[in-house]
């Protein structure tokens, strides 16, 4: 362990935390074609998430969205955004392998800056604004190349699966 990690462990400081595909599947019961995040750099539980979605021009909604201009929707990157957060909810509250599921309620306030083309490496960047036991409030903010391309806030529930 470095200093600065012994320092922080003895400290009672949050640590980063970064999950390849195989732990964002384990925390996520999303899959192909709706799993949109690809890896985590970093994530402090009770605070925020940073994610990675690679975006790949053989994804299916760019086949029609739009032909000769191919654009990632701005409702998918809300969609990955509260992935993003659905992986920190999930790790913060302690419910990976519970079975436990996190739905959208509300989205708030959504803005589209930039547009998001295959190639890109799309970041996604999502924090708590209000964390309960049930119902958490997020923001969340998706960029590429440090450009903003999707501000959003939203909240959403956790709840059981439907039998």
């Amino acid at each position: 362990m470095s200093t600065q990690e012994t320092s922080e462990a003895t400290s009672g400081a949050a640590t980063a935390q970064a999950y390849d595909i195989q732990k964002v599947l384990k925390a996520l019961p999303h899959r192909y074609p709706m799993l949109l995040v690809d890896r985590v750099q970093s994530l402090v539980a009770g605070e925020e998430i940073h994610a990675v979605k690679a975006v790949s021009f053989n994804e299916e909604f760019f086949q029609g969205h739009f032909p000769g201009r191919p654009i990632m929707p701005g409702v998918l990157q809300i969609e990955a955004l509260a992935q993003a957060a659905g992986i920190l909810a999930v790790e913060t509250l302690g419910l990976a392998g519970s079975g436990k599921l996190v739905y959208f309620m509300a989205i708030e306030n959504a803005k589209f800056r930039a547009p998001v083309e295959p190639g890109y490496l799309l970041d996604l960047h999502a924090g708590f604004i209000q964390q309960r036991s049930k119902v958490c409030k997020f923001w969340g903010k998706a960029s590429v190349d440090g450009k903003t391309t999707c501000e959003v806030n939203f909240t959403a529930m956790i709840a059981d699966p439907p039998s």
